[in-house]
């Protein structure tokens, strides 16, 4: 049986915290920001956490070799 890999992209794109959850990076940061408020972009400078059921299927089928 081979090894199972992790998913290149998602490698870049999730991490997984101490407590176990999935974090992710903030979405519509790419471009146009000067007509974001500056609220949002404060916000979404901290990224996000997913949803339980999320961060498991992230886990299982991505990251297998990171929790």
């Amino acid at each position: 049986m081979p090894k199972m890999k992790t998913h290149s992209g998602a490698k870049k794109r999730f991490r997984v915290i101490g407590s176990g959850r999935v974090k992710a990076g903030a979405s519509h940061r790419s471009h146009f920001m000067r007509r974001r408020s500056q609220d949002m972009k404060r916000t979404a400078r901290q990224g996000i956490i997913l949803f339980k059921t999320d961060g498991e299927n992230i886990k299982k089928f991505f990251l297998p070799n990171f929790f």
